[in-house]
């Protein structure tokens, strides 16, 4: 029974690091909370729905949505951020919270016209309805092609990083945009790759989402905003690996937690643990003292 509520808690996990991936990859680059981040999330949900509702596959309905949610976060940084970027660091990070916040409530308010403010579901069938027995454990099919995922979307992300010469140029732009300038590197397109890289990121962990609770709504994003901030702070600020880890000690923490303590009491210690971590450890799991990341040291 445990173990199976361990896998139970991998699986949830791994769907908040896809999610937290993206967010913390957005804040390593730019050293700003994209707070919309959420909202792309419910849009490529919504966007698969009206898909596989036309009649269109879940598999190219999933594709299609990634790249939609990558979309709509380009087009946030456009038009949220990139003037921004002319005042000074203090103003503009500041400003980002405001503008991203903006957005992600005019996402929503999108969202409740397109829903009527109701809960939407995926028709009955969408996604095969098939369950494995393994060493003892049940795993259906969905929560074995949300672990495929998330693995090939991670090894992306680290090939993406560390052999392309493009994420050598994030890397460049992350440790100093000014240095990275008199490289030849144009920050404006790193900055809107690495946006679409994190909405591609979010509308994949959204449609994974709405699949596994056959549930979409205006406001599906909002909380696991909330679990991405624990989760980015838990594993050091803009540390790949860290959001990797806490995220799947956070999901199975919740699993093992939901089922054998009474209701209520989950939230309570979840983010009890998480102030006793910080007092310990205030840079995070994976964080250091001088808030070096894996991406890049911005100077």
């Amino acid at each position: 029974m445990i173990a199976q509520q361990i896998l139970n808690g991998v699986i949830t996990g791994s769907i908040y690091a896809l999610f937290a991936l993206g967010f913390t990859l957005v804040f390593s680059v730019h050293r700003v909370l994209n707070l919309a981040h959420g909202g792309v999330f419910m849009v490529s949900a919504l966007f698969a729905y009206y898909l596989v509702t036309s009649g269109v596959s879940i598999w190219v309905a999933a594709v299609a949505a990634a790249l939609a949610g990558g979309v709509v976060s380009g087009l946030i940084e456009i038009v949220a951020l990139r003037r921004l970027r002319r005042f000074p660091p203090h103003v503009m990070e500041f400003a980002a919270l405001i503008t991203t916040l903006g957005a992600d409530i005019v996402i929503i308010n999108i969202g409740h016209k397109l829903t009527d403010a109701q809960t939407v579901r995926f028709p009955f069938g969408t996604f095969p309805n098939v369950f494995f027995n393994l060493l003892g454990l049940r795993i259906s099919f969905l929560q074995i092609a949300v672990l495929l995922t998330v693995g090939a979307m991670l090894l992306f992300l680290m090939y993406y990083l560390y052999r392309t010469p493009v994420g050598l140029k994030l890397r460049a732009v992350a440790s100093s945009e000014k240095a990275a300038r008199l490289m030849g590197v144009n920050p404006d397109a790193v900055y809107l790759q690495t946006f679409f890289i994190s909405g591609v990121m979010a509308g994949i962990a959204g449609v994974l989402i709405a699949l596994s609770f056959n549930s979409i709504s205006a406001h599906m994003g909002e909380p696991y905003m909330l679990k991405a901030f624990v989760i980015i702070v838990l594993g050091g600020l803009g540390s790949i690996p860290g959001c990797v880890m806490a995220a799947i000690f956070f999901g199975v923490a919740q699993t093992l937690c939901v089922v054998y303590l009474p209701p209520g009491a989950p939230d309570i210690i979840l983010y009890s643990l998480l102030f006793l971590v910080l007092l310990v450890k205030p840079s995070g799991l994976m964080g250091s003292a001088a808030a070096i990341s894996i991406v890049g040291r911005r100077a």
